[in-house]
């Protein structure tokens, strides 16, 4: 675990205001928002994203349909539409991109905290306190 680890979970746990992990996702150079995405999109399978989980992902990034990683995760296979969105190379398209995957995050480990974790588990991110 390190500091990105935490600060990305915190995010999918609504325990972080997103615009604070915009402004740090902004900060980052060009090959570390590139990992960052890649980094996201493998945990996001990680946590079994499913294809009906798009819509809810879209719409707690606040993206709107018409937007490329919108339109790419309500696309087919998710595991695939995933990588592509992770290798969105614009400037705002990686920020929507971010935003997005930490959405889908949010949702697929929400499910499956309710699902296999809720009488407890040895997730280190699933016992986070709640950010300063």
């Amino acid at each position: 675990m390190n500091d990105r680890d935490v600060l990305l979970n915190e995010l999918a746990q609504g325990l972080r205001p997103m615009r604070e992990g915009i402004e740090w996702f902004d900060d980052l150079g060009s090959e570390e928002q590139s990992e960052v995405l890649l980094f996201l999109r493998h945990h996001c399978v990680q946590a079994r994203a499913v294809a009906e989980d798009a819509s809810e992902s879209i719409r707690r990034a606040g993206l709107r349909p018409t937007h490329t990683p919108a339109v790419l995760i309500s696309r087919g296979r998710i595991d695939e539409q995933l990588g592509k969105i992770a290798g969105l190379s614009p400037c705002d398209e990686r920020r929507k991109a971010f935003r997005l995957l930490i959405s889908v995050l949010m949702v697929a480990d929400g499910r499956r905290r309710e699902r296999f974790c809720s009488s407890g588990c040895d997730h280190w991110w699933h016992r986070l306190p709640a950010a300063d």
